[in-house]
C-alpha cells in the first residue's frame, strides 16, 4: 500500500482501522500491507482435532492475559521458524507496540505451565476484532492452546484477521477472503464495543 512514514500509536490504530498493517525487515523502509485476498479465521470455523483437544485437556496449561507482554514479543522475535531467516519484528517493531499495549490497544494471550511462560500470542485488537501479529511456543501445542484461548474470547467476533496465509492457520481452520469483503466487514463492525475490554 505505501512506504514511509513511522510507527507512532496513532498511524498505527488508524492503519489497523482500514485494514492495513507494517511488515518489513531491519533496514529497509516501513512496509505497509493491505493483501487481496485476506486470510482470516472464523470462530465457529476452527479446527480442533480430537487428539488435540484430549491434549489441551490434560496439558496442565495455564492461560492468562496481559501479564507478560513484552516477553511475549520478544519470544515471537527470537524464537526460530522453517523457512524464514531473521525477524520482522525488530527493536523499532517492539517499542511500537509496547507503547501500544501501554494504551490498551495491543495485547498478548499467554499458555503458561508450571509457573513458565511456554507460549503465547500478541495482536491488536479494535471493536470486535482482534488483529493477530505473532505466536511462539517453547514446548509443544502451547502456542495453539493460545489461539483457541483466543477464539474463545472471540466466539462471537465477525472474525480474527490472520493477515497472510500460513499452514499452521490454515490447519486450524483459517481461509482467504477477498480483501473487498475483509474491509466492508472492518467499516461494518469497526465501532462496535470493544471485545477485549467487554469479555
Amino acid at each position: 500500500m505505501a512506504l514511509g512514514g513511522d510507527l507512532r500509536w496513532e498511524r498505527l490504530i488508524l492503519a489497523y482501522q482500514h485494514g492495513i498493517f507494517p511488515w518489513y525487515s531491519s533496514g529497509e523502509p516501513i512496509v505497509w500491507w493491505s493483501p487481496d485476498p485476506r486470510f482470516v479465521l472464523f470462530p465457529d470455523k476452527l479446527k480442533l482435532r480430537r487428539s488435540l483437544r484430549k491434549r489441551l485437556k490434560s496439558s496442565g496449561f495455564e492461560y492468562r492475559y496481559d501479564t507478560a507482554f513484552a516477553t511475549v514479543i520478544d519470544h515471537c522475535s527470537r524464537v526460530s521458524r522453517e523457512g524464514q531467516a531473521g525477524t520482522w519484528i525488530t527493536s523499532e517493531m517492539k517499542d511500537a507496540y509496547i507503547d501500544l499495549h501501554r494504551r490498551g490497544h495491543a495485547h498478548s494471550v499467554e499458555t503458561w505451565l508450571d509457573g513458565k511462560l511456554v507460549g503465547g500470542l500478541y495482536g491488536v485488537a479494535l471493536g470486535p476484532f482482534f488483529f493477530g501479529e505473532s505466536m511462539f511456543h517453547l514446548v509443544s501445542d502451547a502456542s495453539k492452546a493460545a489461539l483457541v484461548a483466543l477464539v474463545e474470547r472471540y466466539s462471537k467476533a465477525p472474525l480474527i484477521d490472520c493477515q497472510v496465509h500460513n499452514d499452521f492457520f490454515e490447519s486450524m481452520g483459517a481461509e482467504h477472503i477477498p480483501r473487498e469483503q475483509f474491509l466492508q466487514t472492518l467499516a461494518d463492525h469497526i465501532n462496535e464495543p470493544n471485545t477485549w475490554q467487554t469479555s
